[in-house]
């Protein structure tokens, strides 16, 4: 199994290197689709002049992190640390994405992160979205967390700050149970939410069945 992984680490780099640039950034987000909790965008830059040798072995199990096991994210999460020139991250609360939409909230924050992180990248991808004329230039790659390994190391980042938050939002809101399926629709948790009601974190205006349902036993 692990000669495969290894092989996916190789070709994500070998697509950034292509660019034929040195600084090479990516931006990804987590939580877009949650039910509650933030929303988490990510940039992480990397410098591929140093990006070699004993330096770039730490990432040989980068993957799109949905590919990915809670452990190995957490490993990959300290490789990309190591091996990054700079990570930016910011944490969109559910108020915030309330009062501005899911969707403008996820540009902005790929378009501030990416503005965050200094030295500028010569080549800026992005998983997916254009992310508008205020947004340093940059690339829309689909499926980007399966093909750039700047954009995979973006995905980790936002995905492990992401439930790392949520994991401590547990102990806060022991009832939703958080620490398993980290803010996400399941069964349970919609379940929960019908019978408690949504918590402090829920996102009020995601049109989900299980806020629908609980508004209608309340008769409104």
């Amino acid at each position: 199994m692990l000669g495969p992984v290894r092989r996916t680490g190789r070709k994500l780099l070998n697509f950034d290197r292509k660019l034929g640039v040195r600084f090479v950034a990516g931006a990804d987000e987590a939580g877009r689709g949650s039910l509650a909790g933030p929303l988490v965008t990510a940039a992480v830059l990397f410098d591929y002049d140093c990006l070699r040798d004993h330096r770039v072995r730490p990432l040989s199990l980068l993957n799109d992190s949905k590919q990915l096991t809670g452990d190995e994210r957490e490993r990959l999460f300290r490789a990309v640390s190591g091996c990054a020139e700079r990570i930016a991250v910011r944490i969109i609360p559910p108020a915030v994405i309330d009062r501005d939409g899911l969707h403008r909230s996820n540009l902005r924050g790929l378009r501030e992160t990416l503005a965050d992180l200094c030295p500028p990248a010569e080549a800026c991808l992005v998983d997916g979205f254009r992310l508008g004329k205020l947004a340093p230039e940059h690339t829309a790659v689909v499926d980007g967390d399966e093909k750039s390994a700047a954009i995979a190391a973006a995905s980790v980042i936002a995905k492990v700050v992401r439930d790392r938050t949520m994991r401590r939002m547990d102990a806060l809101y022991p009832h939703y149970g958080f620490a398993s399926h980290v803010g996400y629709i399941t069964p349970r948790h919609s379940a929960v939410v019908r019978e408690r009601g949504p918590s402090e974190i829920h996102r009020l205006s995601f049109e989900a069945r299980s806020y629908a349902e609980h508004a209608a036993g309340l008769g409104g």
